[in-house]
């Protein structure tokens, strides 16, 4: 006698079986923090995880859209996690939206879900890689993850990815904000859209130039490219599905999750306010706090 499925056994073999709602429903309860089992035989290997980041205002939805229509018309299935930085500053669930009213029409092939980081992207790394895991056994091919901004909270999440693009236009020169912040080590490619507009140019040489006085012969490729006209896409998409990552990129973005899990596992404790207050209180060092929160010490 087949022992009956739990609810959550329900909602999985659901999503398995095609159904975007319970899909929704399982994204949820991962980015809340609860853990999905999954089966050996569920697990899809063969997926690619692309990381999308950079500044607003340069035409990364735009962007996205093109990258989401060159996979859709060669018969891929296209995920895209949205984050959300929580930031009415930095309009990240706007861009969120964008994508999916730029999807809309998009038909069964695209599946667009926001995220929010809530104050806390480590958090939302955490979870990544079990949502990517999730997609993919539901059929969906290529996963998208896209960030607004360059810097150490977008390295956390986009480290997740296994290739990176970073996006900066011709009115920002951000790549110098990125260049700092440690992210531009972890691009496969750099891509400087809006080349329709004259000082595209100009950023582009700007970054290369940049890179001929690094210390690395596998700088990642500079592109122009106008998402608006569609100009550039081929080959970036080439550049994309074709660069291979050297050792020293691969082992930093191996690097990133481990310290981004790390760091959420510690804040994750359920010790951590009796920690602060310990170590408040002058009871315990902050070395013995970190003991106890890894799990060294259990006084």
């Amino acid at each position: 006698m087949a022992l009956e499925l739990t609810w959550k056994e329900k909602l999985l073999q659901s999503a398995l079986e095609g159904s975007r709602r319970d899909l929704s429903r399982l994204l949820t309860m991962i980015e809340k923090g609860e853990e999905l089992a999954m089966s050996k035989g569920e697990e899809n290997h063969d997926y690619m995880i692309l990381g999308i980041t950079g500044p607003p205002g340069v035409g990364k939805s735009t962007l996205v859209g093109r990258i989401i229509s060159y996979w859709k018309d060669r018969g891929k299935k296209v995920a895209v996690l949205a984050i959300d930085p929580s930031s009415p500053r930095t309009g990240g669930a706007l861009l969120g939206d964008r994508v999916r009213m730029d999807s809309a029409n998009s038909g069964e092939g695209v599946f667009v879900r926001s995220l929010s980081t809530r104050g806390n992207p480590g958090g939302i790394s955490a979870s990544l890689m079990a949502m990517s895991k999730l997609l993919a056994s539901c059929g969906w091919e290529k996963i998208i993850i896209e960030t607004v901004g360059s810097g150490q909270s977008e390295i956390k999440i986009v480290a997740f990815a296994d290739k990176i693009v970073l996006v900066d236009g011709p009115d920002r020169g951000d790549i110098i904000q990125a260049e700092k912040a440690g992210i531009i080590e972890l691009a496969d490619l750099v891509v400087v859209n809006k080349s329709d507009v004259p000082s595209a140019l100009k950023v582009a040489e700007n970054i290369r130039s940049a890179f001929s006085f690094s210390n690395e012969n596998d700088s990642p490729e500079v592109l122009l490219v106008s998402a608006e006209r569609n100009d550039g896409i081929e080959e970036m998409m080439q550049l994309i599905q074709s660069s291979e990552s050297p050792l020293w990129r691969s082992r930093i973005k191996i690097r990133e999750r481990l310290l981004s899990l790390w760091d959420h596992r510690l804040m994750s404790s359920p010790m951590l306010n009796q920690v602060i207050d310990d170590i408040e209180t002058g009871s315990i060092s902050l070395e013995d706090g970190l003991d106890i929160l890894s799990g060294w010490k259990n006084e």
